[in-house]
């Protein structure tokens, strides 16, 4: 299958609730209209790591890791994603 890199919005737990964030990362193709998450590159812009905040507040903190290993594996509809590529 073809491997593409795909940005698109996910959500992330914080101290303050859920938050969206923007997340890039490659995929695989399934179909004209899918594709499948193999890794996540980057969370808001910014390389993946463990302790991450959307806007540098305590209660923005997220574990990054978790956030990108719970996305690997999820089928994304491209008409909701933008090509990177």
């Amino acid at each position: 299958m073809e491997t593409i890199t795909i940005k698109y919005n996910g959500t992330v737990l914080t101290p303050a609730g859920f938050r969206s964030v923007e997340m890039t990362a490659n995929a695989e193709k399934i179909s004209e209209k899918r594709a499948r998450v193999l890794e996540v590159l980057t969370i808001n812009g910014e390389e993946v790591r463990a302790n991450m905040s959307r806007t540098g507040a305590n209660r923005q903190k997220f574990y990054g890791i978790g956030a990108a290993s719970r996305e690997e594996g999820k089928t994304k509809n491209l008409s909701t994603c933008k090509l990177v590529n």
